[in-house]
């Protein structure tokens, strides 16, 4: 009869070996980066999970009228032209299915003191106005909401919200998470997309996420006409911003020699769709 000790480590690696198979048949080809990730999560249900918490936060916010704002119409500017460029060239790329069930919401939110930007599933994007203190002309806010968009595109959230699903809930399946756990399950959905205003509630991007979103930001805003060179100033005024303190952009975003290096390497593919539109 094997020791209590012994049953114990065998449990224990048959569970992991599992866990393995789990996460190894989770995982699948992402069409905008080429490379695979966990996704245990259906985009659909994280869509829809999208509308339900975007409408929320838009009733809980003061939201600016591009009717009435120029931030919001720079923003709703801005965030079309780069949701029409990634449509065409997806579409004649023929892989229409990276944006499929996308519906393109811009939003701009009157908070001076929040330094922030992101995406949720479905292209449902938001803008705080003090994020436009540093960014400071249209260039620079494209570079931003490319990035954003690319995270989303790239399902970084997906991948994100799956690691949590097993790390915190044992792998549970999402609508299972929100009918068992509903606010857990919301909370951990708004911590993966960075949402809020509240540091410690936010989840960092890998580093490999946030160097893919540079890369494929610095493209999407090229596509529509915005110059890619734009980004290394931005990101040098985004590190000076916050002094001693980061701006709450720079916890999920990370800024320091090694993107600026990283993004002058991406700059020549960028400008080739920026200088092909010239």
């Amino acid at each position: 009869m094997r020791p209590i000790n012994e049953k114990f480590i065998l449990v224990k690696k048959v569970f992991y070996l599992l866990l393995g198979a789990f996460i190894l048949a989770g995982c699948a080809l992402n069409l905008v980066t080429g490379r695979k990730q966990l996704s245990l999560v259906k985009e659909s249900d994280l869509r829809l999970m999208a509308v339900s918490q975007y409408n929320t936060f838009l009733k809980e916010n003061k939201v600016l009228s591009s009717a009435t704002s120029r931030d919001a119409a720079m923003v709703d500017r801005v965030g079309a032209r780069i949701a029409n460029a990634i449509t065409k060239y997806y579409n004649t790329e023929e892989k229409k299915s990276v944006l499929e069930g996308y519906s393109w919401e811009f939003n701009t939110i009157d908070d001076k003191k929040v330094i922030n930007a992101w995406c949720m599933p479905g292209g449902k994007v938001v803008v705080y106005s003090g994020l436009l203190t540093v960014t400071q002309n249209e260039t620079a806010l494209a570079i931003v909401i490319g990035h954003e968009i690319a995270h989303s595109i790239a399902k970084h959230g997906n991948e994100r919200m799956s690691q949590a699903l097993v790390q915190q809930m044992g792998g549970m399946a999402l609508e299972i998470a929100l009918a068992q756990k509903p606010q857990e399950t919301q909370d951990l959905f708004m911590a993966t997309y960075g949402i809020g205003s509240q540091l410690g509630a936010m989840l960092p991007w890998s580093r490999q996420q946030e160097t893919e979103a540079d890369q494929y930001g610095l493209i999407f805003s090229a596509m529509a006409g915005y110059d890619p060179r734009e980004a290394i100033p931005f990101w040098q005024r985004m590190s000076a911003a916050g002094g001693g303190s980061p701006p709450e952009f720079l916890s999920t975003h990370p800024s320091d020699e090694t993107r600026l290096r990283k993004l002058n390497q991406f700059m020549p593919e960028a400008l080739k769709y920026y200088t092909g539109r010239k």
